[in-house]
């Protein structure tokens, strides 16, 4: 049996109810109370959250990080976790209102790329002159711009040429934004049911795939250009092809996806992930596994901890990052399972057996 196999039953045995189960970044879990403001609008929601879901509540961020080299002999993974984006790049324009920033970056090619936008990226965002009020185009802005500015930074030191994926989700008051360019995703709980929040961009998603050919790339043995397993990363300049292609843009893009939606009390937690994580993890089978420690310990570390040495218990054989941000002080409530009843009748002659055996 496969591992996606695997996963899948253990996946219907936690909808029945039962069990399965048998380097830090520079800061710290935090616990923030977040002050309510009004929604932004959805750009990309799938769903209409109703007015009475998100009236009154408030978000109290906590957060935990945990990495693992895994089984490679380089660790290309990084990650960050900033409570307050603004104070901690001494920028005034917000008031008291916090935006947390979180992002995990998955390198390939070495750990330049991973390492230059974990340090340079949020930095971007903060300093566009557009920052905090139009958030969407400011992520999107600063993604292309880290991009370029690493460009810039390979010209005078090849030694730094690599590549990245990058992940960010901003919550500010009750909205998360999440911003994908590559194979890390991000998993939203949401009343103990796992929403995704990103799509992998890899050469087999077929959106991905039309863009790849219009930009005259191709796909062959499912590698973009038959050199890269994803479609949209920071880097990868020192690949021909790739970036550019003679006047045109290439068909490997910096420009991240966006989904926004708006926070509401059925909102439990977001698990992000580099693609290790996922090797071996579905979805609803990551939710469930969170839900379960968080219940036990209630500690979101530690909770971060217990993923990723499960993840190696179930064989992943690459670096692993996870950062996981809670929304409220308490743990997840025990979500009951509504079965439905089945009527269930007997025949009269089925009857008499019955009676026949039970008399001897």
């Amino acid at each position: 049996m496969c591992v996606q196999d695997l996963e899948k039953v253990c996946e219907e045995i936690d909808n029945l109810g039962l069990s399965a189960d048998n380097h830090t970044s520079q800061f710290a879990a935090h616990q923030i109370n977040l002050s309510t403001s009004f929604p932004m609008e959805s750009i990309c929601e799938d769903t209409v959250v109703s007015e009475d879901k998100y009236n009154n509540f408030i978000p109290i961020l906590r957060s935990g990080d945990w990495s693992d080299i895994g089984q490679r002999p380089y660790m290309e993974d990084t990650h960050i976790c900033i409570p307050d984006l603004a104070r901690n790049f001494n920028n005034k324009l917000l008031g008291e209102e916090a935006i947390s920033f979180y992002g995990v970056f998955d390198g390939h090619g070495g750990e330049g790329a991973s390492h230059f936008v974990r340090d340079n990226l949020p930095q971007i965002i903060v300093d566009d002159d557009s920052f905090p009020l139009e958030l969407e185009k400011v992520v999107t802005r600063s993604f292309m711009e880290t991009d370029a500015a690493f460009a810039r930074s390979c010209a005078v030191e090849s030694g730094l040429s690599s590549g990245t994926t990058a992940l960010t989700a901003m919550i500010f008051g009750r909205s998360l934004l999440v911003a994908n360019a590559g194979d890390c995703r991000a998993v939203l709980s949401r009343h103990g049911s796992a929403f995704e929040m990103s799509k992998d961009h890899r050469p087999c998603y077929e959106k991905e795939r039309t863009r790849i050919e219009s930009l005259g790339g191709f796909v062959e043995d499912g590698y973009l250009n038959g050199q890269l397993a994803v479609t949209r990363a920071i880097g990868n300049w020192h690949i021909k092809g790739l970036k550019e292609m003679g006047d045109h843009i290439g068909p490997l893009s910096a420009e991240p996806e966006l989904k926004l939606t708006t926070l509401t009390k059925e909102d439990e937690f977001l698990i992000i992930g580099s693609d290790g994580i996922w090797d071996v993890f579905r979805n609803q089978n990551a939710v469930d596994f969170v839900r379960r420690r968080l219940q036990d310990h209630n500690d979101v570390k530690r909770c971060c901890q217990d993923m990723v040495e499960e993840a190696m218990k179930r064989g992943a054989d690459d670096n692993l990052t996870v950062v996981i941000v809670c929304f409220q002080a308490e743990p997840p409530p025990q979500v009951v399972v509504q079965r439905g009843g089945v009527r269930r009748s007997i025949s009269a002659e089925g009857l008499l057996n019955l009676k026949f055996h039970l008399e001897g």
